[in-house]
């Protein structure tokens, strides 16, 4: 019987815990002295290495001492919370990990609430101990006083804390004196976190997680509760609804190092993944198959906003895309539903709509950009909040949102928020900066990033996260500038930009090829106007002096996904295609336009 140490590693993001992975794999001697490898090895998508975050779980093991430490990599991300959700049902521990100068942040509460109801022994790292005006043991009672909020029982207020820099490879139990390796961690993880609980009992696995291989297809990962799992024996997989359905394990691999290691059998307290067996759902459990007993499903929160995604049917549909139908687009988002949790897809009374609801923004974004590389096209329109009646209250989703600004700024920062019902809760000095903490309703969050960076010269840090949901605040001023729409199709001239410039500011390039009803700019006043950018300029014989002035053009403004997502209006739709992200209105005939405003009206 092996000794079995399981954690997951939370954090709010950006506080470090991909890097520390990193230090641990290499303290474990995982690899050859000889052999190459990246940084943060686990964000191995390219999505994640560009983004910097983490929004797939991911899971190692090391063996230290005799033991096998199995370590869950999560998503500091809120949006990404349905991942953290599920991975958590795997671990008897955590390690929270804290920046030395941020402290706790939202997300981080977020997380460690879920932990905590699940009764998980904390080991707090309070990391970054190295940055310059880093407050550490004001961080290690900012800790305590969130644990003991969140309502922790006795033994986990009792928490073991370790300080260090995950980056410069320490950690030691004073952040003054520096060690010279990890290792105090991984000593604090075997003598600290309880090896996993081994009930007595017929088998019991519950599936928290999936993988996917072309060879095998579709692999069930999760931690053996109870009982033992055997290649090639018959178990039973408990679905929902109180389905019960005899199938067959083809294989049993369990976690080494970065990889996996074919096994014959896997006993209680590991975690292992399972091929063989089809047609499962996250939270099914695999039982024995003579006496199958499921476990509790996982509770998942549920969204808190939809978009509607469309096939695109623009005038420049299928030349950059290779997946356009409305096959294609239904395929997908149901395949995206098997391992996203926290994602909904429903179908609406249009065979090519579907309303897709998810955690934010950012979860939303993650899944349109993952698309887009993949060859898809696509249109999506505004993203909407989802309102809820509750004892015949009409409710909406708040959330908290968190801003660190420099002190000259914070002023700009209240009034953005207070306009969008926003209600300052915290006002603090932290550092050199202001920590400022809001209530605010979260379509108010919604372009509010944009607004925030532009008043702050991009000093802000917004973080936010859901709380609850409350009555209805109210209206919110919405996008105060309307859009410049094009005329026609065509090249745009620089000529043509150029003498338009006074009207507003434009989002594309001379000689881009644009048609009718695309959004090119932001009109300086609150109406849409069109304008026909393809002209060009009359030539003529004469020469004379003034008339042949050289064009100046204001350089295009060029939105990020997030920020076009959250710049459109009602009437608009975001094209998306794997090269070109457009902004274009939903009826691109002018005069189509002007009837259904009227019918709307």
């Amino acid at each position: 019987m092996q000794n079995i140490r399981n954690i997951a590693i939370i954090a709010h993001v950006d506080h470090g815990k991909t890097t520390l992975v990193d230090k641990i794999i290499h303290a474990s001697k995982i690899f050859r002295e000889n052999q190459q490898f990246d940084d943060l090895i686990l964000d191995n998508n390219d999505l994640e290495r560009e983004r910097g975050i983490t929004i797939l779980s991911k899971n190692v093991s090391v063996r230290y001492r005799d033991t096998k430490i199995n370590i869950i990599d999560t998503p500091g991300h809120a949006d990404f919370g349905g991942e953290v959700e599920r991975v958590l049902k795997m671990a008897d521990g955590v390690i929270l990990l804290v920046d030395a100068f941020e402290g706790p942040m939202p997300q981080t509460r977020f997380v460690l609430g879920k932990a905590l109801d699940l009764g998980l022994t904390p080991i707090v790292v309070v990391n970054k101990v190295d940055k310059e005006n880093c407050r550490p043991d004001e961080v290690h009672e900012a800790v305590f006083d969130l644990m003991f909020n969140l309502d922790a029982t006795e033994e986990q207020l009792d928490f073991q804390t370790l300080y260090g820099s995950a980056k410069q490879n320490w950690m030691g139990p004073d952040w003054k004196t520096p060690t010279d390796s990890i290792i105090p961690l991984l000593d604090a993880i075997v003598d600290h976190i309880p090896a996993p609980k081994i009930e007595e009992g017929s088998l019991q696995m519950q599936i928290t997680s999936l993988d996917y291989s072309n060879f095998v297809g579709r692999i069930a990962i999760g931690r053996v509760k109870r009982g033992t799992i055997k290649e090639g024996a018959q178990v039973t997989l408990c679905k929902v609804g109180d389905v019960f359905k005899k199938v067959k394990v083809k294989e049993l691999h369990t976690f080494e190092g970065l990889g996996k290691a074919k096994v014959s059998e896997v006993v209680a307290g590991d975690i292992c993944a399972v091929t063989g067996i089809e047609d499962f759902e996250i939270g099914d459990t695999i039982a024995s198959a003579e006496n199958p007993e499921p476990l509790k499903r996982i509770a998942i929160d549920e969204p808190t906003m939809n978009m509607l995604f469309t096939i695109n049917n623009s005038p420049f549909f299928g030349k950059e895309g290779k997946f356009v139908t409305s096959r294609h687009l239904r395929d997908r988002l149901m395949k995206e539903t098997e391992k996203n949790l926290a994602l909904r897809v429903e179908s609406t009374d249009s065979e090519d709509k579907f309303l897709v609801y998810g955690r934010g923004i950012l979860h939303l974004s993650v899944l349109i950009e993952t698309m887009r590389r993949e060859g898809y096209e696509l249109q999506v329109g505004q993203p909407q909040v989802i309102y809820r009646e509750i004892d015949g209250v009409n409710c909406e989703p708040i959330e908290t949102l968190v801003v660190d600004v420099p002190a000259e700024s914070s002023g700009k920062v209240i009034e953005l928020a207070t306009q969008r019902k926003g209600e300052l809760l915290i006002m603090e000095p932290k550092g050199d900066l202001q920590h400022l903490e809001f209530k605010i309703p979260s379509r108010g969050l919604i372009g509010l990033r944009n607004n925030v960076l532009t008043a702050t010269q991009g000093e802000a840090i917004m973080n936010h996260r859901f709380t609850a949901y409350e009555p209805f605040k109210g209206a919110i001023p919405e996008r105060n500038t309307g859009s410049i729409i094009s005329m026609e199709g065509g090249a745009c001239t620089a000529y043509a930009i150029d003498k338009l410039q006074d009207r507003g500011t434009f989002f594309v390039n001379p000689g881009e090829e644009l048609y009718g009803g695309q959004v090119i700019g932001a009109h300086n006043r609150d109406n849409d106007i069109v304008v026909n950018v393809q002209k060009g300029k009359k030539l003529t014989n004469m020469r004379a002096s003034g008339s042949d002035d050289n064009t100046k053009i204001a350089p295009a403004v060029k939105f990020s996904l997030e920020e076009s997502m959250e710049y459109i209006q009602k009437d608009e739709y975001l094209e998306i295609t794997p090269k070109t992200i457009r902004m274009r209105k939903i009826y691109l005939d002018e005069g189509e336009r002007t009837r259904m405003a009227k019918k709307e009206a």
